[in-house]
């Protein structure tokens, strides 16, 4: 699974960060990015979950 934020959308509110503290982090700037380009299998459910946390619907994954 791949996995990227618009960065554009990305408002900061961090549910993403909260929820998979392992995919995603806040930049300097203050908007989630994604640790890695790809989530592992085992870690596949908290990037969905983290997706549909995201009030501004800013992460993009692809298989």
């Amino acid at each position: 699974m791949k996995i990227e934020v618009n960065l554009n959308k990305c408002q900061g509110y961090a549910q993403c960060v909260a929820e998979a503290p392992e995919i995603f982090t806040l930049n300097a700037d203050g908007v989630a990015e994604a640790l890695s380009a790809s989530v592992a299998e085992s870690d596949e459910k908290y990037a969905i979950a983290a997706a549909d946390l995201c009030p501004m619907q800013a992460i993009i994954i692809s298989d």
